[in-house]
C-alpha cells in the first residue's frame, strides 16, 4: 500500500490543509473516477471527493453490462454507438479482470412490426417502436458490427430463424419468430472498477488526494470547505472545480453558488434471482427482449445468479431509490411471459437494487426516449468566483474513459498542460497482466503455489476477484492463518478482508461487503457474516466494540431498507 493511500484512509483532512489544486472533482462515480485517474496521468494536481463511499451512488446500480447501446440505433445515437462499442472493446482488453465478452440472444416475435415506428422515431418522433420485428433487428443488429469494427475483439452476430433459434435456446416461448446473436459485454465488478481508478489516479500524482465520506459544506470566494466523516473540516483552492455528482449535480452546483436545471433522472431497478434453472437454461447468454409492454429487458447469468433488468421510470430521489414491490411483479411477470416452461416467485429473490440515471433534462414523453449520451456545460469563473466548473451531465458505465479524455482535454486547454499520455490502451488496477487465456492463468496460478503460499484454489479465487491487484494480497497474507477461510461466507479467506480494510481506504463496513467485494449482491449475507467481517475490520482499524456494533447495524438496515434482504 502507498503511503499516499495510508494517509487517506485515516481521512484527509490533516494531510489537505488548506491544499491548492488545478481541478477538485466532486462526485467520486465513474465518471468523476475516471476524469480523476485521466487528470492525474497527465501530472495535473487533483483531489476528488464524494459525500460517501466511491462508487456508491448510480455508479453502483447499472445492468452490469458495458455494451456497445444497439438500443440507442433506434434513436439515431449512432456516435454514442460508435463511441459505445470502441469503448467497449477497449475494456475488454484494459481491465480483463472484471469485464468478459457476453454472448446475447435478441428474440423477436414478428417479422415486420417496428419497422415504419423506428423510422418515425429517427425523424423525430417521441413514441418509440412498441415491437421490433425480425427485420428491424437484423438491419440493427447488422449497423452493430459496422459500427463496432475498430478494435474487435469478438464475433460478429448470427440470426437464426424460428426452429433454429428455439434449438439453441429451447425454454424460451415458442411464440419466437427468429432471433439474433450478438456480442456485449459484462462486468462483473464495477464498484472496485472505481476504486481501482481512483488508486491508479493517486499513484499516478503524488500530489493528488483522494476523500471518501466527504461533503462540501460551502464555498467563499476561491475557497471551497468540505467536512469529513470524522466532523473535520478541511479547505481547498481549485483552479477549476468539476461536478461529477450524478442525479446530485443539480444540488451541488446549489451548493456553489450557482443554481441548475441539468438533470433529469430515471429510475432503473434490478433483481438477482437464485434459479439454478433458469441460469443452466441460458446457457452462458444473456437474452435482451422485449417485455410486453414494449420495455427492452434482459437476463443474464451473473456470479452463479440470474440479474434481471432494468425499469426506466421518472425520478428524481436518488437519497432514497429501492426497488419496488411493482417493479418486482413486472420482473416476475416479463419472465414467465419469455420463459413460460419455469417457475418465478418471490421467493427466488436473494437481492435488489436500483439507482437514478443522471441523464439531461428532458420533455421527451418516454423515459426510453431521452438522451444517454454525455455532455460537460461549463460555467465561466466570474469576478465572485474565480474558477470555472464544469458538470458531467449524462453518460454511460461503458463510456467512461472516451468521456473523462474528451473533458480532459478541454480542462487541460485551460491549464495550458500538454497531454502527457493517452489512456485509450492503458490497463486499468488488477488488469495489469492479467492471463490472457486458460493456459496462462495455470501458468500464473502455478509461479506462485510456493510451499508457504496458500492453496493454489484459494490463488485462483483471488485472481478471479481482484485480478493482478491479488500479488498484493497474496504478499500480505501468506505465511499466516489469515489465509483461513472465513466461517460464515463461502469462498473469502480472513487475510483478503484485513488487506482490503487496512489498504482500500475503507471508512464503514458497507464499503467492504458491498463495493470492495460482492459478498452483498451475490446474496452471501447473513449476520453471522457480517459479524465476522466487521470483526476483522475492526481488528485492522481500529474499531471500539461500539463502533463494531453499530458498523453491523447500520449495514443490516441498510440492506433490508434498500436491498430487500431480511437477517
Amino acid at each position: 500500500m502507498s503511503t499516499q493511500i495510508a494517509q487517506n484512509t485515516d481521512g484527509i483532512a490533516g494531510s489537505v490543509g488548506d491544499g491548492e489544486y488545478d481541478v477538485v472533482i466532486i462526485g467520486a462515480g465513474i465518471n468523476g473516477a475516471g476524469l480523476f485517474r485521466e487528470l492525474c496521468l497527465q501530472g495535473i494536481k487533483c483531489l476528488i471527493v464524494d459525500k460517501a463511499d466511491f462508487g456508491s451512488g448510480t455508479s453502483a446500480a447499472p445492468s452490469r453490462l458495458i455494451h456497445g447501446g444497439i438500443k440507442y440505433l433506434e434513436t439515431g445515437e449512432l456516435g454514442l454507438v460508435a463511441q459505445s462499442t470502441l469503448e467497449r472493446n477497449l475494456l475488454l482488453r484494459n481491465a480483463p479482470h472484471c469485464v468478459a465478452p457476453l454472448p446475447t440472444f435478441i428474440p423477436t416475435f414478428s417479422y415486420v412490426k417496428g419497422a415504419l415506428a423506428a423510422l418515425r422515431t429517427l425523424a423525430g418522433s417521441t413514441t418509440a417502436p412498441r415491437s421490433r420485428g425480425a427485420l428491424l433487428i437484423k438491419i440493427g443488429l447488422s449497423l452493430y458490427d459496422f459500427y463496432g469494427a475498430r478494435h474487435r475483439v469478438m464475433p460478429k452476430h448470427r440470426f437464426l430463424f424460428r426452429n433454429a433459434a428455439l434449438k439453441e435456446m429451447p425454454a424460451i416461448t415458442s411464440r419466437i419468430v427468429a432471433g439474433g446473436i450478438y456480442y456485449d459485454a459484462r462486468i462483473t465488478r464495477p464498484e472496485r472498477l472505481v476504486w481501482e481508478l481512483i488508486k491508479d489516479g493517486l499513484e499516478a500524482s503524488p500530489g493528488s488526494h483522494a476523500c471518501n465520506y466527504a461533503e462540501l459544506e460551502s464555498r467563499s470566494g476561491d475557497v471551497l470547505v468540505f467536512r469529513d466523516y470524522l466532523d473535520r473540516r478541511f479547505a481547498a483552492r481549485p483552479k477549476i472545480v468539476v461536478n461529477a455528482g450524478g442525479p446530485w449535480i443539480d444540488k451541488i452546483n446549489t451548493s456553489l453558488g450557482e443554481p441548475t436545471k441539468l438533470i433529469g433522472g430515471t429510475k432503473g431497478s434490478h433483481v438477482l434471482l437464485q434459479h439454478p434453472e433458469l441460469v443452466e437454461s441460458l446457457k452462458g447468454r444473456m437474452i435482451y427482449f422485449e417485455a410486453d409492454d414494449g420495455r427492452i429487458c434482459l437476463v443474464y447469468e451473473y456470479l452463479g445468479l440470474a440479474l434481471v433488468g432494468s425499469t426506466d421510470t421518472k425520478s428524481d430521489d436518488p437519497d432514497n431509490v429501492k426497488c419496488e414491490e411493482n417493479e418486482v411483479d413486472y420482473f416476475l411477470a416479463s419472465l414467465k411471459s419469455l420463459l413460460p416452461r419455469l417457475h418465478f416467485d418471490r421467493s427466488q429473490i436473494v437481492y435488489t437494487y436500483s439507482g437514478i440515471r443522471p441523464l439531461p433534462a428532458s420533455d421527451a414523453g418516454q423515459p426510453g426516449l431521452i438522451s444517454r449520451d454525455h455532455s460537460a456545460p461549463i460555467l465561466p469563473p466570474t469576478a465572485e468566483r474565480p474558477f470555472s466548473i464544469a458538470s458531467l451531465v449524462g453518460g454511460k458505465w461503458t463510456t467512461f474513459r472516451g468521456f473523462a479524455e474528451e473533458v480532459a482535454d478541454i480542462l487541460l486547454k485551460q491549464l495550458a498542460s500538454p497531454r502527457r499520455q493517452s489512456t485509450q490502451m492503458q490497463p486499468i488496477g488488477g488488469g495489469r497482466g492479467f492471463p490472457a487465456d486458460a493456459a496462462a492463468r495455470k501458468e500464473w496460478i502455478a509461479k506462485r503455489s510456493t510451499a508457504d503460499a496458500p492453496k493454489p484454489e484459494i490463488i485462483d479465487s483471488l485472481l478471479a476477484r481482484y485480478g493482478t491487484t491479488s500479488d498484493l494480497i497474496l504478499s500480505h497474507i501468506q505465511g499466516f492463518e489469515s489465509e483461513a477461510p472465513l466461517e460464515h461466507i463461502r469462498g473469502y479467506t480472513q487475510g483478503e478482508i484485513d488487506w482490503i480494510a487496512r489498504s482500500e481506504m475503507v471508512i464503514h463496513l458497507p464499503d467492504i461487503v458491498m463495493r470492495r467485494t460482492t459478498m452483498a449482491i451475490e446474496g452471501l449475507l447473513s449476520q453471522a457474516g457480517l459479524e465476522e467481517v466487521a470483526a476483522i475490520a475492526a481488528n485492522a482499524l481500529g474499531w471500539s466494540e461500539e463502533r463494531r456494533r453499530q458498523e453491523v447495524e447500520m449495514t443490516i438496515a441498510l440492506l433490508e431498507t434498500r436491498h430487500g434482504l431480511s437477517f
